[in-house]
């Protein structure tokens, strides 16, 4: 009796780990819903509730993502995981004589710049998941330990899904740091009911200071929603961001898919300095992923943004994508030759730091 007991228990806990991962995968990569047509006196990416892409063909069905997520086939084997980089954060610590960016694995960067230190989408957590015990691992350690970093003044934020917006790190970034924390619209709500005051929400287009830096929020294409209720759906904005500094000029992609608007943003805010841009996370589709650029379209968007240098992230670090190790910066790569641009990529290890 006491067996068959265990038995059950065991089973549930094994129904319990799938329905979290594959909850976790929808999440953290593959939510979306249509939102409705705003009213014409309100900005075309606001719905009548929640947000909206602005490209007519943009289509990303939960029925169609689970259906994927449930029907693909096993990940192909993904061949020898990234080398770290050693770095114990000493270098980082001290005066700086030029900005610095830092790789610390996806999304996550350590940007450096006219003496603000920023992170970008943080994740030191184990698995991009609502629960500990199961959901996409990581597979690749964080390029620097916490307790290594230097002082955070600035965290961006590009939107809520699992693998950029992580609870235990934004909680002990401000438990420990105090930073601000700037995010699109919809997510100050949720950072205040963790008790942080200090979020900055923006739209599209909007900007605030900080320090000597001036931070904008630009279009992406992409979704939101932490959980699987249709309530929850795009009712939080998504968005990339743009650093301009006393004389230097940051893109970071956050997540998005190949759109009209980078060129827009090329235009109004370039030319960058550095474009941080994901090569990873395509391959459930094989042309034009709706909410993940391609290494092919990961080139065209660095054109688009008129940047001077290319460093590619989301991919190789959790279990999220399914592409082999070396496939995304390979891709990349062969199409940045092909446009006589393979001296404009700088591809970072995790813990790797350049100047910029």
């Amino acid at each position: 009796m006491r067996a068959r007991r265990l038995l059950r228990r065991r089973t549930l806990h094994a129904i319990a780990a799938v329905l979290v991962t594959l909850s976790a995968l929808v999440l953290s990569e593959l939510v979306s819903v249509n939102v409705p047509a705003p009213a014409s006196d309100r900005p075309a990416h606001h719905g009548r509730s929640g947000f909206r892409n602005l490209d007519p063909e943009y289509a990303y069905s939960i029925a169609s993502r689970i259906t994927q997520v449930v029907g693909r086939p096993p990940a192909r084997p993904r061949g020898r995981p990234l080398q770290l980089v050693t770095n114990d954060g000493s270098a980082l610590r001290g005066p700086l004589d030029a900005p610095q960016i830092t790789w610390i694995g996806h999304s996550t960067f350590l940007v450096q710049l006219d003496g603000v230190n920023m992170l970008t989408d943080p994740i030191w957590s184990d698995r991009t998941s609502p629960v500990s015990f199961a959901g996409p691992r990581r597979l690749v350690p964080p390029g620097i330990r916490f307790d290594d970093l230097p002082p955070i003044h600035a965290v961006l934020i590009s939107h809520d899904h699992y693998d950029h917006l992580d609870l235990p790190t934004v909680r002990r970034l401000a438990r420990e740091h105090h930073p601000t924390f700037f995010v699109p619209l919809g997510l100050r709500t949720w950072f205040e009911t963790l008790g942080i005051r200090t979020a900055v929400e923006l739209d599209w287009w909007q900007s605030a200071p900080l320090g000597a830096l001036t931070v904008t929020a630009v279009p992406a294409q992409h979704s939101s929603g932490r959980s699987l209720l249709l309530a929850d759906q795009n009712e939080r904005l998504w968005a990339s961001w743009v650093v301009l500094g006393r004389d230097r000029r940051l893109f970071f992609a956050g997540d998005t898919g190949y759109h009209a608007g980078l060129a827009e943003i090329g235009r109004r805010l370039g030319p960058f300095d550095v474009a941080t841009l994901p090569i990873g996370g395509y391959s459930d589709y094989r042309h034009h992923h709706p909410n993940h650029l391609s290494p092919e379209e990961t080139v065209q968007a660095f054109e688009d943004l008129n940047a001077r240098m290319l460093v590619p992230m989301h991919w190789g670090t959790f279990e999220l994508n399914r592409e082999p190790f070396r496939e995304p910066p390979d891709r990349l790569m062969a199409e940045a030759l092909r446009h006589g641009l393979e001296e404009h990529v700088a591809q970072l290890s995790p813990g790797q730091t350049i100047r910029w």
